[in-house]
């Protein structure tokens, strides 16, 4: 102790500082590393023996040197372990972070073999001299003798050497962060060049401790020489100045340190950096602070022990409290940004409409969310699979956003394969967008949609809570624009049921009583007084009685009842068959059928609701590629054998019917009118007529979706889940 109460003060408080910093650290990386590579244990390891470090530090400057004791040689022997270590251990994390353990034919690697053998054999060098005892111990170094072990010019070897391997080491890491390798982590490299100012201060400040160290020797051995005696004040209050000035370089390079690790998760392997994380590594700096202050006070001071435990219990106490109440108001503020997507979305109103679903309210919860939540420049959100049939525009963020190119975006998915849980890929500069985070969102049916988010207004990187906050919006709006859009299809269908059939009971009742019940009164007056008619009188009420038969009958005939379809009797397949062959026939260029026994018999165990809901959804699709073939004009084979007497036999559609059997049971109709309307560039009403037959599949838990590929075809795909029978 130099005897200077605000040196020492300041010397004991930095020194515990940095052991609370580095135990944080390295315990936090290794407890949240995403795999325990050997690079994250060597991250995790370094920081806890630099905190290792910091204990025997703190424990020789809290002992002083004016009574020695074996506790004060043990604490001497033990801090120069990772003293030796650290540098080395520092240098080889900077190449693997760089990249260059991912393979030794990488350039980094090229670069530094040399340099990696030598700061190693330096390393097994300085290992061996303190396995050797050549530092003298704190007795003869509090006595200026510095004689003990291998020397060189009056000077232990191992002080010569070590400046030398800091220095190396250093510099070496520093050209390792200068020449990185590109990154194989997700978002590694987005993740790299946000952390690579606060990596390179770090290691620049490191090499600062070296020269620093360097040059402490330097002096101690100039001032010291071969002499010997007690140390002198004046050189006691250098001693702590210079290690005051050395420790907080190392306090600036641990927070540097710290902001890249928790603020891009450098060494953890995640993904994508937390927020938690980094407002937790704030809060830890601010806790080591005070209670580094505190206690090195107290130590100072030499308070009694019982004070110091009582002044770092209230001090401990406070910190919870303010952070339990900043954790309650950090919860509320997320919970006010996600009140949009929490509060009531008036389903049931707005499927009352008799218009579509209200966009100007999906518009505004999804703005609220992308300004208030995630803090995005530009964002989209696109329906895909089955929700495409009942989400038909993507949601665009700001709302006066140009076109989506919706085929491109599926592309790049389909190129990034990902499976349920994902939290989705970044996405570099597509078509004139700036760089993007791709986030898939799902249901039970498998992929739904995507959200697309650019870039974030302050240029940062997008954290994990912030992903499955998105995630979970993105498919909570999905969902309910597709509740909302069904429930109103339904009830718009039901309506114009009961109004057709509102229309039709008046008519019967207005033809009932205008037209028959007269012909009924007058035949009945007829047929009273047929007995006192010539017989040549009864031909006329015989034709009466004729013409109100056939009336009847056509009347009889108009009313809409319900025959049990043929798919009951024969199934799906073969009713859908005996419809190409039969209604449409010379609809199609060739029809192929590619639908497996087994599959044909799975589907025949469908129950008859099921089974009668594909087949008229199925009946329409193929009505919908013989309209194609007909110069998009109708449906029946009339139309389409004209269209095909018309013209050459290969203007007409190929067809294609096929069946699957998996996870579900899929039916695939396809046919080839994808390049006829490409290249008439007509595609008014196509698929239009499926609307109806989408929402009754989505009904008896099935979907329909379309699949289509620029001038090639035109698919509609029937899935229903296998288990759905009776």
């Amino acid at each position: 102790m130099s005897g200077i109460v605000w040196l020492d003060w300041m010397d004991l408080s930095v020194s515990l500082f940095n052991t609370a910093l580095l135990v944080w650290l390295g315990m936090t990386i290794l407890l949240n590393a995403e795999r325990r590579t050997w690079g994250i244990t060597l991250a995790g390891g370094g920081m806890l023996a630099g905190g290792v470090f910091f204990i025997s530090h703190t424990a020789l400057l809290g002992h002083g040197t004016a009574v020695l004791t074996p506790g004060l040689e043990f604490w001497w022997r033990t801090g120069w372990v990772p003293v030796v270590l650290l540098p080395f251990a520092w240098y080889v994390l900077i190449l693997w972070y760089s990249g260059c353990w991912e393979g030794k034919d990488q350039h980094l690697w090229k670069r530094h073999r040399i340099g990696f053998a030598v700061s190693a054999l330096l390393l097994v060098g300085l290992a061996g001299l303190l396995l050797a005892n050549s530092l003298p111990s704190m007795a003869q170094f509090a006595q200026y003798n510095l004689s003990s072990g291998l020397q060189m010019a009056g000077i232990p070897v191992f002080i010569v050497v070590y400046p030398v391997y800091t220095l190396t080491c250093m510099l070496l890491s520093i050209d390792a962060l200068r020449n990185p390798v590109p990154s194989s982590r997700l978002m590694g490299d987005r993740a790299r060049r946000r952390a690579h100012p606060w990596m390179i201060r770090a290691s620049f400040v490191f090499l600062v401790v070296g020269i620093l160290v360097g040059g402490v020797l330097y002096w101690v051995i100039e001032t010291i020489g071969q002499g010997f005696g007690m140390w002198d004040l004046r050189t006691d209050r250098m001693i702590a100045v210079f290690d005051l000035v050395i420790s907080g370089c190392i306090s600036g390079a641990i927070i540097l340190l710290g902001q890249a690790i928790t603020e891009y998760e450098i060494f953890t392997g995640k993904s994508l950096p937390r927020r938690g994380l980094s407002q937790l590594w704030r809060r830890t700096l601010i806790l080591a602070a005070g209670y580094s202050l505190l206690m090195g006070w107290s130590l100072v001071i030499q308070l009694r022990p019982i004070y110091s435990l009582l002044l770092g219990a209230l001090l401990l106490a406070a910190f919870l409290a303010v952070l339990g109440w900043r954790q309650y108001t950090e919860r509320e503020r997320l919970i006010n940004h996600l009140r949009p997507i929490l509060s009531r979305q008036r389903l049931y109103d707005r499927s009352l409409r008799p218009g579509d679903v209200d966009p100007e309210a999906v518009q505004n919860l999804f703005n609220s969310l992308c300004e208030q939540v995630f803090g995005v420049r530009k964002a989209f959100l696109i329906p895909l699979g089955s929700m495409a049939t009942l989400v038909e525009a993507p949601v665009t963020y700001p709302g006066q956003a140009g076109g989506i190119d919706v085929p491109g975006w599926q592309a790049v998915l389909l190129d990034n394969p990902v499976s349920p849980g994902s939290t989705g890929f970044p996405c570099p500069a597509h078509r004139g967008q700036e760089d993007t985070w791709i986030t898939p969102l799902w249901n039970d049916k498998g992929l739904a949609g995507m959200l697309v988010l650019g870039e974030k207004s302050d240029g940062g990187l997008y954290t994990q809570e912030e992903i499955e906050v998105a995630q979970a919006a993105g498919e909570q709006i999905l969902d309910s624009m597709a509740i909302a859009e069904l429930a109103r299809r339904l009830i718009r269908f039901q309506r114009q049921q009961m109004a057709e059939s509102q229309v039709y009971d008046r008519r019967l009742r207005r033809a009932l009583h205008d037209d028959f019940l007269p012909q009924v009164h007058e035949i009945l007056l007829a047929v009273d007084s047929l007995e006192g008619l010539q017989e040549g009188t009864k031909e006329p009420v015989l034709n009466a009685l004729s013409d109100l038969h056939r009336q009847i009958s056509n009347l009889l005939r108009g009313l809409k009842t319900h025959h049990a379809p043929e798919v009951n009797r024969v199934g799906v397949v073969e009713a859908l068959r005996r419809v190409v062959e039969d209604e449409l026939e010379g609809a199609f260029r060739e029809v192929k059928w590619i639908v497996p026994p087994t599959v044909e018999e799975r589907i025949r165990c469908l129950s008859p609701v099921t089974a009668e809901v594909i087949y008229y959804a199925a009946r329409e699709a193929v009505r919908n590629a013989a309209a194609h073939g007909a110069a998009h004009g109708g449906v029946h084979a009339v139309a389409c054998a004209a269209a095909q007497a018309d013209g050459p036999e290969d203007r007409l559609p190929a067809l294609t019917v096929s069946a699957v059997s998996g996870r579900n049971l899929e039916i695939h109709i396809e046919d080839d009118a994808g390049r006829r309307i490409q290249a008439s560039g007509d595609e008014k009403g196509t698929g239009q007529g499926l609307v109806l037959h989408s929402t009754m599949m989505s009904i008896v838990g099935g979907s329909l979706r379309f699949d289509r590929v620029e001038g090639q075809y035109w698919r509609v795909i029937l899935e229903v889940p296998d288990g759905i029978n009776s």
